[in-house]
């Protein structure tokens, strides 16, 4: 039974309540999703550094060597110039890819430990950080 002059529904404060709840699992939820994405880009670039290192045994195969600093990842595309045996029509790659930010592979060769090093400077583009801005080598 009702009583005269009772009102139903929800007061302000209520409202107020459930609108911040719903902040803050909203928040939650776009956390998480950053994370895992900067996870997925760090998982694909070091992808795309296994494609290149597999291109690199190509061209050494082919050519006795690994490219030069100079010559860079561009000579898996072009045949380098003064190279004159055979080269893989497209070259060892269809082009030189970039990383999952989007920004071009370091290659240096010789590396510090190995015969090349292949660097992505992660999500910030620049040398050191941590997490998604941390440099991902082969």
């Amino acid at each position: 039974m009702k009583r005269a002059g009772s009102r139903e529904g929800f007061t302000l404060v209520e409202m107020m309540v459930v609108v911040v709840i719903i902040g803050i699992l909203g928040a939650i939820v776009v956390t998480s999703a950053v994370h895992y994405a900067d996870r997925a880009r760090i998982n694909a670039t070091k992808a795309q550094i296994g494609q290149i290192e597999t291109a690199l045994a190509g061209f050494r195969l082919e050519t006795g060597r690994y490219p030069t600093t100079s010559e860079g990842l561009e000579a898996l595309v072009r045949r380098p110039a003064g190279y004159s045996g055979e080269w893989p029509q497209g070259g060892f790659l269809a082009e030189v890819p970039k990383d999952a930010w989007g920004n071009e592979f370091v290659y240096v060769s010789p590396g510090r430990e190995k015969p090349y090093d292949i660097i992505s400077y992660g999500a910030d583009g620049r040398e050191g950080g941590e997490g998604a801005d941390a440099d991902i080598t082969n």
